[in-house]
């Protein structure tokens, strides 16, 4: 195992437990370690609306606008000086967000194969949101505005891209014009312009994206921005003043950290880790990593045209085509690059129903690896084999807890490349083919590597999205449990959840009547 294996994955061990100690207190609905993309966004558009309202109230002008901003921060508390704390605080939040969000994907090994797009895409996107940020603070023109402006000019001035060194634009305060201020704006409102679209293109090849966390999730965060703002208000520092050197300021340490990383170093370094950073994270993807697995095959004879694979592909990776052999139909096709072969389209295909009474189950579209009909097949030998008062079949996620530690002779466990390549279906034949109860396992809320598996699963089973459940399918048979890796405490607290209540005959209700698919006489 590599040096760089190791490392990723004791990191993703940490960030893992750490997720997990917040699920307690949050959920996984609310865990903002587990959305930290919808927060990113959430606090951007935060910083979008304030910065549009503070503006249009500003004077424009390298003098009129320090005491505009003043007079909103001092005077307009209430209001503008809310609102710029807010921005301020928001951006902080930003940066934290989108440097939390870099670390956990790379974490859990998310930066290769069908994410491989998302991942080059979002590097850019680094630079970006650290020149808006530190252009930002230039607008004010107060004096941590003129010690970042002449330290970013001799930051750049190291560079061979100016032919006169830049920082002489900041020797006396003659050199500073109202079109310093145009350029300001233009660095301010048109590198986040970048940036957003530059976000579209990182998100745009994935389905259902979560542009926003949930409702409490945004509230809270408001509210917190919000009172943050009130006890510790963002103010100005003293005016710029090019004559006399800058004292001792608040600093923003989100932001502005490469300055004293300069001072501490040189131009020379602080340029070479950047170059060689931006070039680690391009260059990742390129490291060993683990082969690709088959993607997801379509059987055009099968394939009907419902589109629900298209609905609930979590990559895009499934576009409608016509039929070539049916006019007026159409058939799925797969985009190899962007399949995650997690086969929860398979899950989602209506002609992956067990109860098809064809000797060999082909399906219109299937996993190679573990197709549909080996799944049925596999099933009905376990279900032969089952003894004991209180037969159950475990189906689990490969990716969550180890479920293999269930097995025994009155309890089947059969894994699956994800929860939602299985077919709700499955559960009834379960049931109708000897088993008295089922237990189905997820990963976490939120915490599907698919992103989302967990999810169609439970609205499947909830009869929410198609295919659904039976409503003929008693409940009290059927145990859902989300434990991810590590949780083996918790999939055998559910599976003993279970048996008490099949224990209880009342409480379990009737059993379904049996199925023997290959009965000739059967309706």
């Amino acid at each position: 195992m590599s040096f760089h294996t190791t490392l990723r994955k004791g990191a993703s061990s940490v960030f893992l437990r750490i997720e997990e100690a917040l699920d307690g207190p949050f959920g996984g609905a609310d865990n903002p370690l587990r959305h930290l993309g919808a927060l990113g966004l959430y606090l951007l558009w935060i910083i979008v609306g304030s910065g549009l309202y503070l503006y249009t109230v500003l004077d424009t002008g390298i003098d009129a606008v320090y005491n505009s901003i003043g007079y909103l921060s001092v005077e307009q508390w209430y209001l503008g000086g809310v609102l710029r704390s807010l921005h301020r605080y928001a951006s902080d939040g930003f940066m934290l967000v989108m440097t939390l969000h870099l670390i956990r994907e790379w974490c859990y090994g998310r930066y290769y194969g069908f994410r491989l797009y998302s991942w080059i895409t979002g590097v850019p996107l680094l630079w970006l949101a650290y020149i808006s940020g530190i252009g930002g603070y230039w607008i004010v023109w107060d004096q941590l505005a003129q010690l970042s402006a002449t330290a970013t000019a001799e930051l750049l001035d190291w560079l061979p891209i100016f032919s006169e060194p830049s920082a002489r634009n900041f020797l006396t305060p003659d050199s500073i014009s109202d079109r310093f201020f145009t350029m300001l704006v233009f660095i301010h409102i048109g590198v986040p312009l970048l940036l957003i679209l530059g976000l579209w293109a990182h998100v745009h090849r994935i389905s259902h994206v979560d542009y926003l966390p949930t409702r409490r999730v945004m509230l809270a965060t408001l509210l917190a921005l919000i009172v943050l703002s009130l006890l510790q208000p963002a103010l100005s520092n003293p005016p710029a003043n090019l004559a006399v050197i800058p004292g001792d300021l608040d600093f923003d340490w989100f932001i502005l950290f490469i300055h004293p990383l300069t001072d501490l170093t040189s131009p020379a370094i602080v340029w070479l880790l950047l170059f060689a950073l931006t070039a680690l994270l391009v260059a990742l993807p390129l490291l060993p990593h683990p082969p690709p697995e088959p993607v997801a095959v379509v059987d055009a004879a099968n394939c009907t045209g419902c589109d629900r694979c298209l609905a609930d592909c979590p990559y895009a990776a499934i576009s409608m085509q016509p039929h070539p052999l049916r006019p007026g139909f159409k058939l799925a096709v797969v985009d190899s690059d962007l399949c995650a072969a997690c086969g929860i389209c398979a899950g989602s295909c209506p002609s992956s129903t067990p109860f098809r009474r064809r000797e060999t189950l082909v399906t219109g579209i299937d996993m190679p690896q573990q197709p549909v009909h080996a799944l049925r097949e596999q099933l009905e030998q376990t279900l032969t084999g089952l003894s004991g008062p209180r037969r159950v079949v475990v189906f689990a996620c490969a990716r969550g807890a180890d479920a293999s530690g269930l097995a025994a002779a009155d309890t089947v466990v059969m894994p699956l490349l994800c929860a939602g390549m299985l077919p709700p279906s499955f559960v009834e034949y379960a049931l109708r083919g000897g088993a008295d109860g089922v237990l189905l396992n997820t990963c976490r809320p939120g915490g599907c590597d698919f992103r989302l598996g967990d999810r169609w699963t439970r609205e499947r089973l909830a009869g929410e999205r198609e295919p659904h459940l039976r409503r003929t399918v008693p409940a009290a048979r059927l145990q859902l449990s989300a434990a991810a890796a590590g949780d083996e405490s918790t999939l055998s607290a559910a599976l003993d959840d279970l048996r008490t209540r099949l224990d209880n005959e009342a409480l379990a209700g009737e059993p379904l009547p049996p199925y023997l698919r290959r009965a000739s006489n059967h309706a």
